[in-house]
């Protein structure tokens, strides 16, 4: 180890000059001040939720300190079953006594059983490593689902209509039902809290008002194996008298249009359909302690609605004139409305939804109006991005307006609505495919004014865009009256990054829109033609959703799907959930083990393991058997990439991946023998590729393309001794790109990174400068928003709106910004901060907020040196490596010689371990 590493000359002599005392450099950070804090207490890392089903759910918190190096030595849980009895310390649910432990996240609730509908009151106190308590945290509370499906009094209701027995006339009008209960209270209410799902769609109302801010309610999954109940606390929209409730349902995903995607593939012959029904139970708690129920049964009335058709690909068709007033308010004289029939019960159990409801997470004003034709008027909302548009007019009655959407527009003005039609359902000829439906399946809605001012805004369905094109209007509309809502999974971000150039920030926020535009329950591929969640999209993008969002009730949810889509004889499929797509082989299956990976990575999950390991195995040993020579011969793997590699040296490394992903969970899990089993085949797997696709005198892997060499290297799939070569290899393919990528999904991601690790950053930094093709500048220069799904532009086919180049956002946070959990880490617990100081850049501010709190690393160059920032959470460590950097100062000093920081040997720069703290370093460079 060489001292020039860590120490400069200037710095030598002036230790040589300061007192004895001073030499010890400390932290202005004193240990014994400071007592550690907790911040956001989770269960099921949610705050404060509503429906928790879990019979023993998952506590957590962050810890706060301005020590350096604080950690948790111990804790201690009170849960109580009133506010009062937690302040006065009394956990008569648990009191876990004093543990000890560093463990702040995952920690099981060990005490009463819980009731259905049961508040839990909750706070932590924690011990510091010197053995000092801190104070109680603030309170928390969680409240219990309904855990027992006796709990749910309530039938499933409907409207009872028949399917229709031929295509065509699914495409008729058939009016969404509207759904009304009218009931008194007969005291004071103390609480009350609704219950509710549906298969298909609903907007549920209470005396006139919406109940809850979630849109397209429930959540997307196969109801043979599990449905969704969202929990909403509506005592304060209670009357102290005459009450009504009132639900709307739409179609959704339980029953789509026998539309023929791709010219072949129907979706009523892949997921389960039916009549849209739903389920409510309302409950009453009075305050003298008395429980009422109101429950969806046959003495509910429904009848027809204004919305006449609704789809989520085509669009919606509403008749304003047909609205009744006050349908879902007391007193309507609805003795001309039917009685609701009851419905036949799914199957899968009716579970608290877990992950974030879909909402409008922004609102968006249009950047111009043009009339390219006389009364067809186009609005640019600047952006492309998912969600609606609310329109608002004032037209004689029976005007009929025509929206329709799209992402580009022709070079004559005109909307061009090709890039976001519904699977390639188009026609030349102007002949549908089925009798009843739209030649060209666009995203388009009509609205039948009643007359006077109103506003259009859309309720089962939603769009991808930045264009809209309005038709009957008289005339021009204005900017005021049109907004966009830009609506997904409403994951809380959790990470920024922000650089000195512009450009890197346009691709970032571009990614950004894009993940957000694919987030409505699935990660899809694209929020308008398909809509579907493709695996390998969510392989190659998953990481960087994480660094950007909390993903962590997010993706169980993925993996549970992939787990309710399994094949009867085990096998995984392409999308989840299934849509019967089942030709993209191992790169896509491998989402359900990987998914498992990530969350026990980033958030220490560990019970998604255990619930979810079973099924990766049969999956596994399924494709075990059809591949006893360890070589895949069959499946996608680089997809949209612009050097086309045949499969088994793409697949192979993948399906070795996945081999050693299975030996992980099963080591987590204490598994063994499994984990021996599996690490023992990963072996074979990448002696059998290197003996069949690898040429170690050249360096060559498969054909030597830049994503057959990056899989061979990111993947780890060659001995030690030949990586160099095969490095060298792909720097020279790079150079026959003029120094652009040529990879596809996974090959870009991999190519990313791998070049970073070994060194070649720069070679990556100048990769994602340019603005020429192919790359995402490219696309900026050509006016996108948001990613396309091809490296070049398409103005028929393919979208506009696609997340999986979007890799590049998780560069731009683990090699600029620096923040990458451990490959072994657990829960965010182990941290690599590996910034790089890249020419052209001369700032950086990027953070993360982890499971256990924010990470920080921001970097800005000043002359020959650069001011570096860190911040590392309580309950993490961190290991900082700069391999520029000639030495590192903190407070004229040597930053080895700082409190938290040790330094640790390396071949070259700087490689320090980091306590949990704040730093502010000067690196010499």
């Amino acid at each position: 180890m060489r001292v020039q590493s860590t120490l400069c000359l200037s710095v030598l002599c002036a230790l040589l000059l300061l007192p004895l005392a001073t030499t010890a450099v400390s932290s202005a950070q004193d240990r014994s001040s400071n007592a550690m804090g907790m911040t956001r207490l989770h269960c099921e890392y949610r705050e404060q939720p509503l429906g928790i089903d879990h019979p023993k759910p998952r506590l957590g918190w962050e810890l706060a300190s301005d020590v350096r190096g604080a950690k948790q030595s111990a804790y201690r849980v009170l849960v109580a079953s009133t506010a009062e009895d937690l302040e006065n310390n009394q956990g008569d649910l648990w009191d876990s006594g004093k543990v000890i432990s560093s463990q702040s996240v995952g920690v099981v609730y060990a005490g009463v059983t819980l009731a259905s509908g049961q508040r839990c009151f909750w706070k932590v106190m924690v011990w510091d490593g010197d053995g000092t308590a801190s104070e109680w945290s603030a309170p928390s509370f969680w409240e219990m689902g309904l855990l027992k499906e006796s709990d749910w009094q309530a039938e499933w209701i409907g409207d009872g209509k028949p399917t229709p027995e031929k295509d065509e006339d699914f495409f008729k009008d058939d009016p969404a039902p509207l759904f009304r209960k009218p009931f008194k209270l007969s005291g004071r209410v103390k609480s009350s809290r609704l219950y509710i799902s549906a298969l298909g769609y609903y907007r549920a109302s209470l005396n006139g008002q919406e109940v809850g801010d979630h849109q397209l309610d429930p959540l997307w999954t196969l109801p043979q194996k599990r449905v969704f109940y969202s929990v909403y606390d509506v005592t304060d929209q209670l009357s102290p008298d005459e009450n009504c409730l009132g639900v709307e349902l739409g179609n959704g995903w339980y029953n789509p249009l026998p539309l023929r995607l791709w010219g072949r593939r129907n979706l009523r012959e892949h997921l389960p359909v039916g009549r849209p029904q739903f389920i409510a139970h309302l409950r009453i708690e009075y305050a003298d302690g008395t429980i009422e129920t109101i429950v969806s049964d046959d003495s509910w009335k429904f009848t027809q609605g204004p919305i006449l058709r609704n789809n989520i690909y085509l669009g919606e068709k509403v008749d304003a004139r047909k609205n009744i007033p006050g349908w879902n308010r007391p007193r309507l004289d609805d003795s001309g409305w039917a009685a609701a029939k009851i419905a036949v019960a799914p199957q899968g159990a009716l579970t608290a939804q877990p992950s974030a409801a879909i909402k409008v997470t922004k609102k968006i004003r249009p950047v111009a109006i043009s009339e390219p034709e006389d009364g067809v008027y186009i609005v640019d909302m600047g952006k492309n991005f998912g969600g609606w548009a609310s329109i608002r007019f004032n037209v004689p009655a029976g005007t009929l307006i025509k929206i329709r959407y799209g992402e580009l527009l022709n070079e004559d003005g005109t909307l061009n609505p090709m890039t976001s039609v519904c699977g390639q359902i188009k026609s030349l000829s102007g002949k549908p495919q089925v009798p009843g439906a739209p030649p060209t399946a666009w995203q388009e809605d009509n609205y039948i004014a009643r007359g006077g001012d109103e506003n259009y805004t859309p309720k089962f369905t939603f769009h991808a865009f930045r264009y809209i094109e309005l038709i009957g209007l008289p005339s021009r509309p204005s900017l005021d009256s049109i907004e966009g809502l830009r609506m997904n999974s409403s994951v809380e971000p959790v990470g920024t990054f922000v650089c000195s150039n512009d450009l890197f920030n346009r691709i970032q926020e571009m990614c950004q829109w894009t993940f957000l535009s694919n987030l409505f329950g699935v990660q899809s591929d694209c929020p308008h033609r398909e809509r579907f969640g493709y695996g390998g999209d969510l392989v190659t993008t998953s990481d960087a959703f994480i660094l950007n969002y909390d993903m962590s009730g997010f993706y169980p949810k993925s993996t549970r799907d992939w787990a309710d889509s399994t094949l009867p004889n085990g096998m995984l499929t392409d999308t989840a959930p299934s849509v019967g797509i089942q030709y993209c082989g191992v790169g896509w299956a491998m989402a359900h083990p990987h998914l498992q990976t990530l969350l026990y990575r980033y958030y220490g999950d560990r019970r998604i393991i255990e619930e979810q390991y079973a099924v990766s195995k049969r999956w596994f040993d399924l494709v075990r058997t059809q591949t006893p020579d360890h070589i895949v011969r069959s499946g996608l793997h680089d997809h949209e990439t612009l050097q086309r590699e045949k499969t088994p040296p793409m697949v192979t490394p993948l399906y070795c991946e996945s081999a050693r992903m299975l030996s992980k969970l099963a080591s987590v899990l204490g598994k063994t023998d499994d984990a021996k089993e599996y690490a023992r085949l990963a072996d074979e797997i990448r002696a059998a590729y290197v003996s069949n696709f690898f040429d170690a005198e050249t360096g060559v892997a498969g054909s030597g393309f830049q994503n057959s060499q990056s899989f061979a290297l990111y993947l780890d799939m060659l001995p030690e001794s030949d990586r160099c070569e095969a490095l060298t290899h792909l720097l020279k393919e790079i150079e026959k790109h003029n120094g652009h990528l040529a990879t596809g999904i996974f090959g870009t991601r991999y190519m990313l990174d791998v070049l970073s690790r070994e060194g070649e950053v720069e070679t990556v930094n100048a990769m994602v400068n340019k603005r020429d093709f192919p790359g995402w500048g490219h696309m900026i220069e050509n006016g996108a928003t948001t990613l396309w799904e091809h490296w070049e532009f398409s103005d028929n086919s393919l979208s506009h709106n696609h997340p999986m180049f979007g890799s590049v956002s998780q560069w731009f946070f683990n090699w600029l910004g620096g923040i990458e959990p451990a490959a072994d880490a657990i829960g965010f617990d182990r941290i690599e901060l590996h910034p790089r100081f890249v020419n052209g850049l001369d700032w950086v501010k990027c953070t993360h907020r982890s499971i256990h709190g924010p990470v920080v690393c921001d970097w800005k160059r000043v002359g020959d040196t650069v001011d570096l920032k860190l911040r590392v959470p309580v309950g993490s460590t961190a290991q900082l490596d700069l391999p520029e950097a000639i030495c590192i100062i903190e407070n004229d000093h040597p930053a080895a010689e700082s409190t938290g920081v040790n330094q640790l040997p390396t071949q070259g720069g700087v490689k320090l371990q980091v306590e949990s703290g704040s730093y502010q370093f000067e690196v010499q460079l």
